[in-house]
């Protein structure tokens, strides 16, 4: 993976999360569960380690992604975690297996 390559997968994470946000807010949680998806797709090159170190510019535009990413994500919770309270209220709780 090149440092554009890099570059591009976070661009295309932050455009995704930005997506998602959307979803969140017109309550279309189909379309939030496949972005998520989608974005853990995408992500999942840094799980195997195949991410090369970024410096200089390229890694501060890395930062102000991951920046943009975690905003996102905190934007979604607080859309979610609200409905999902409710959701849990209405949901009748799992019985154990006896």
């Amino acid at each position: 993976m090149t440092p554009n390559d890099v570059l591009s997968m976070y661009e295309q994470i932050a455009g995704l999360t930005n997506n998602m946000v959307a979803a969140a807010r017109s309550s279309d949680w189909d379309r939030l569960s496949a972005l998520e998806n989608e974005c853990a797709s995408t992500a999942s090159a840094t799980l195997v380690g195949a991410v090369p170190a970024l410096s200089g510019a390229p890694r501060m535009r890395k930062i102000d992604l991951l920046k943009q990413i975690l905003a996102n994500d905190r934007e979604i919770g607080n859309i979610t975690e609200p409905w999902m309270t409710q959701l849990s209220k209405v949901m009748p709780a799992p019985r154990a297996h006896r």
